[in-house]
């Protein structure tokens, strides 16, 4: 049995290799990208495993379910904002079912260390009908990825995989106990029955019959899974979901005089959880994420007579990640400081690179609308986005991918200006391309300036789908009046002309659209660093 040191990420994706998937889909979001590049980066995948990019991630799951419909096993990851965009094709794939094994897995955001906000998975899952897994190791998280290839199959339903930031992105040895048993060469699985897959209301309404059907099977499941264990002990509970009984276990250190339930497989197992009840006299409900499980458990009314604490009651933060040392104290382990705390450390917020092309874009954009009392400034999610801190204070807005243009497009409607909207290569053609539409077809009076830094910066320098000549090649399809439409290079040399320039676009009375084009920094020394090795060689 091999043994290899992982990030969480990295043991479901070798989990999903081992399963035998035939290809893994995905758009890059921290903290799930290291799924996918783990299996892009793989030297044995030999071409036998596609790991393509996806442009979003709503393409990421349509690509799997399409795979799996033609009978291989798919994985596709995405972070948890990403499942927003995801939503139409997962809810709809729990009615027209899986073929092959379908395995989506999400990491949230607990914290929010590189995210919009806290969203909590589990509610798509439970909305979608379809079982969740939710490890609470990266062992478990190898273990229960493999597991859920083989009960999507069993099942005919996809399967989410719920990490967590702190799994997600922590090592920690792995062993291989499926490494010998994945084979990619094997035979497509048959092709599943047309009338199952086309949802017209008459085969829509039969397939949400039997979606609803099965929910007793997967609860029976849930309450005899392995991943679910009950240990009574003392008349204090815990009910530990995912890393959170990590959490517990290491905060009780040996004094183990509580009742625990662990929970990893839902539907939530309620039989297990009314013994807990039954036997206790106080529960302490611990989740990384909304309080899903403490709702549930609450309902309207309460338990009578049981004392349940967490999330909604105020003994564990509202917002946040978890963590021992909250649990300790909560449990009455309080820890020992073994590290004295750094003491009059000045913050360092995040910023844009030195040297980053953004920063003269910002400069420039700044200086061209600083003759206006209120410009309009909005943004999207990339690193430009810290154009948000000073110097620069060039984003008033920054919602959801693509939510720029389709903003700006709202407030020239208003009737205010100028407005003016930034948006990166990649997240334009992630979502932007839409919404930029409805401009072209209105003339909307906007500026629309898509950074061009010729790569997925925030992410680590993921290819974009479209930057240079391609991309200016899609906005001229897209009917862009080619009088407003402008290629400039940000750098310090060129200021005033982009100044200039800038100001007479802004001026124009409809809808102009300026790329600054410059790669990103770090591509540069990725190249560089490249073509240092293939020296070497």
């Amino acid at each position: 049995m091999r043994t290899r040191l992982l990030l969480g990420n990295e043991a479901v994706a070798q989990a999903a290799m081992d399963a035998g998937i035939g290809g893994v889909f995905s758009y890059p979001g921290t903290p799930s990208t290291e799924v996918f590049e783990y299996i892009a980066n793989e030297p044995g995948r030999n071409g036998k495993v596609s790991a393509l990019w996806s442009a979003n991630e709503k393409a990421a799951y349509e690509e799997a379910l399409g795979m799996s419909y033609a009978g291989r096993r798919a994985l596709v990851s995405m972070k948890h904002v990403g499942l927003n965009v995801a939503a139409d094709p997962f809810v709809n794939s729990a009615l027209t079912g899986v073929n092959a094994g379908l395995v989506l897995v999400v990491a949230d955001d607990p914290g929010m260390h590189s995210s919009q906000n806290e969203q909590d998975s589990r509610h798509y899952g439970e909305f979608a009908q379809i079982p969740i897994f939710e490890p609470s190791d990266q062992q478990e998280a190898y273990e229960l990825t493999h597991r859920a290839f083989t009960y999507s199959e069993e099942i005919g339903l996809p399967v989410m995989l719920r990490l967590v930031t702190r799994l997600a992105h922590s090592r920690s040895n792995v062993a291989f106990e499926h490494a010998d048993e994945h084979d990619h060469a094997a035979a497509l699985r048959p092709l599943p029955n047309p009338n199952d897959w086309t949802l017209v209301p008459a085969i829509a309404r039969r397939k949400f019959a039997g979606l609803v059907e099965i929910q007793k099977r997967l609860l029976d499941d849930a309450e005899g899974s392995a991943t679910n264990r009950l240990t009574l002990g003392g008349k204090r509970g815990v009910i530990a979901a995912g890393l959170a009984h990590n959490y517990v276990l290491e905060a009780l250190g040996d004094a183990r005089d509580l009742s625990i339930l662990k929970i990893g497989h839902y539907p939530l197992p309620v039989a297990l959880i009314r013994q807990l009840v039954d036997h206790c006299e106080e529960i302490l409900v611990a989740e990384d994420g909304y309080p899903f499980i403490e709702r549930r458990l609450n309902g309207v009314l309460g338990v009578p007579g049981k004392i349940i604490r967490g999330r909604l009651t105020g003994d564990l933060p509202a917002s946040g990640e978890l963590g021992p040392d909250t649990l300790a104290a909560l449990l009455g382990q309080p820890r020992e400081e073994t590290v004295a705390p750094i003491q009059d450390l000045v913050g360092r917020p995040p910023q844009l690179c030195r040297g980053c092309p953004h920063a003269d874009s910002f400069k420039a954009i700044v200086e061209a609308t600083s003759g206006y009392k209120h410009p309009i400034l909005f943004s999207d999610i990339g690193c430009y986005t810290l154009g948000v801190a000073p110097p620069y204070r060039a984003v008033h807005a920054c919602v959801d991918m693509g939510a720029s243009i389709a903003m700006a497009h709202g407030a020239a409607q208003a009737g205010v200006r100028p407005v003016i909207c930034t948006i990166g290569d990649s997240t334009f053609t992630h979502s932007g391309m839409t919404p930029l539409l409805g401009a072209i077809r209105s003339d909307a009076d906007m500026t629309v300036f898509i950074l061009d830094n010729s790569t997925v910066a925030m992410t680590g320098t993921q290819p974009s789908m479209a930057c240079g000549e391609s991309l200016l090649q899609i906005l001229k399809g897209l009917g862009v009046n080619e009088e407003h439409l402008h290629v400039i290079e940000p750098l310090s040399r060129r200021h005033q002309e982009n100044v200039d320039l800038m100001k007479k676009e802004i001026e124009h009375p409809g809808l102009s659209v300026i790329i600054p084009t410059r790669a990103c920094i770090h591509l540069h020394r990725k190249i560089s660093e490249a073509a240092a090795e293939a020296v070497l060689v």
